[in-house]
């Protein structure tokens, strides 16, 4: 055995089963369905990587795979938990019944390790499997390799009884230490895994513990702020770019071009109320409203960081959304083709509403959880042409322009960003402003000028003076008596 040990046909049998059969195994032993909580489960080992440790993996089907840091497992045995779309049933309320609920815990526990011990055992009689059926091939292989040894050396064999009974004898010695190396390579690494799970989950309580946090909120920043009864959050329709710049402004007003007849301003002049503005062109949920923003040489702090610094609030408005899409992308893109309503765009706008769904139910959690929880007051986004518009703000010199089928398809994204934002807003019963301005392509009927800046105009699309006047106005009926919050 001592001398079989040094051979190297079991040595390369041995360096087979391990690098070869270990990982064939965990690829191929099927993982174990169960039942938790209501909700179906599988139980099993992610599949191998090219490294000494790695971390377990929650998988939620059609959603997401997280990579649980906390467990992690050296060797190749790295679990993995996969569940499908969550399932609402009497069994899943059950974990929450303070009568229930520990025994449900218990049974969810006992069910997964048990399916985890089932896995094991089976790939480890999958690794025995692989490990007999390499055997048997290496021995026929090595007795091939004897009998032509021979030949060369002797031009002939040693009998064939005798040259058998030194290969049986040699194939037996080599498969034993194959399925040695194999059992206790198999039995290392659920030991390991066994460890690298205990060792994570000692002192976790909780899922967010797990897994990570989903939600981490921007921390104040600043001194505190007082003396303000609302405020503004969003971007540049706020802000009204292009109007005239706040006198003494801070060097955050100056960088985000904030205006004296901006929506913030407005809102004061018409309620009698001191708001503070702190909107800014471009911002999007990420960066700006829960991230900092860059402004030519000035980063500009997160304005949920800022508004968590202000004191006693009474309101905040908060417009936002059409940056978060990249809106201007496909006004652009409508304005410069024949034909904008293909497949590939729609299937752009289709993902980018499904991360800004995900992006502003954080934010509305930071709006929830403000400060002496001030009335949130969300703004809607404003359509600019009616069905049939056709003037020189639906033109573009030297390209198609927009056309009533182009106007319909733009008018129709608007409105799912509107849905996402009231149905948001209203989850958190938060109000919802719908400013209803004049749009191009329309005389005004009270002699004040557009509500909307046109494409001559510095900032097209962007609401105008009159326009900022009419947004207020929209949220200024929303807004709840002092002594009533």
């Amino acid at each position: 055995m001592l001398r079989e040990l040094r051979s190297w046909p079991t040595l390369l049998l041995v360096l087979f089963c391990l690098g070869i059969g270990v990982p064939v195994t965990v690829t191929l032993t099927p993982a174990q369905d169960l039942i938790a909580f209501g909700q179906h489960i599988s139980v099993g080992a992610r599949p191998p990587a090219l490294s000494v440790a790695g971390p377990a993996r929650l998988v939620q089907v059609g959603n997401t795979a997280l990579d649980v840091d906390r467990l992690h497992v050296y060797g190749p045995l790295r679990p993995q938990l996969t569940m499908g779309p969550v399932q609402r049933s009497d069994a899943a309320a059950a974990v929450f019944d303070p009568a229930k609920g520990p025994k449900v815990r218990d049974e969810a526990v006992s069910a997964v390790t048990t399916a985890f011990v089932t896995w094991y055992i089976l790939g480890g009689l999958g690794l025995v499997t692989f490990t007999l059926a390499a055997a048997a091939g290496a021995a026929g292989l090595r007795t091939l390799v004897v009998l032509r040894r021979q030949s060369r050396e002797t031009g002939g064999h040693a009998p064939l009884h005798a040259i058998f009974t030194y290969c049986v004898r040699a194939a037996r010695r080599m498969t034993a230490i194959a399925l040695v190396a194999s059992i206790v390579t198999w039995g290392v690494s659920g030991a390991l895994a066994y460890v690298g799970a205990v060792q994570g989950l000692r002192g976790v309580s909780s899922l967010a513990q797990l897994v990570g946090a989903y939600h981490l909120s921007p921390d104040p920043v600043g001194p505190p702020v007082t003396g303000y009864d609302g405020a503004v959050i969003g971007d540049s329709r706020a802000v009204r770019v292009g109007g005239p710049p706040l006198p003494d402004g801070t060097p955050d007003d100056a960088a985000c071009e904030r205006s004296s007849d901006s929506l913030a301003a407005e809102i004061g002049h018409l309620g009698s109320a001191r708001v503070l503005n702190l909107a800014c062109p471009s911002a999007t949920v990420t960066t700006g409203l829960r991230g900092p923003q860059q402004r030519g040489d000035r980063l500009v702090p997160p304005q949920i960081g800022v508004l968590k610094q202000v004191h006693d609030l009474r309101f905040v408005v908060v417009a936002i959304g059409p940056n978060d899409v990249g809106w201007t992308d496909f006004l652009r893109y409508c304005y410069g083709v024949a034909n904008c309503s293909d497949q590939l765009t729609q299937g752009e706008f289709d993902y980018r509403m499904a991360a800004f769904d995900r992006v502003y139910g954080d934010l509305l959690v930071d709006l929830n959880d403000l400060p002496g929880r001030p009335q949130v007051i969300v703004m809607t986004s404003y359509g600019a042409f009616r069905p049939d518009a056709d003037c020189a703000d639906t033109r573009a010199a030297g390209h198609p322009g927009l056309d009533p089928t182009k106007i319909e398809l733009l008018t129709g994204r608007n409105e799912q960003l509107n849905a996402v934002l009231s149905a948001g807003a209203e989850k958190y019963g938060f109000a919802v402003a719908r400013p209803e301005l004049t749009l191009l392509c329309e005389d005004g009927t009270d002699g004040l000028g557009p509500d909307l800046q046109g494409m001559a105009d510095p900032f097209p699309f962007h609401p105008t003076g009159i326009g900022s006047l009419r947004m207020a106005s929209s949220v200024l009926r929303l807004i709840a008596p002092a002594q009533e919050r």
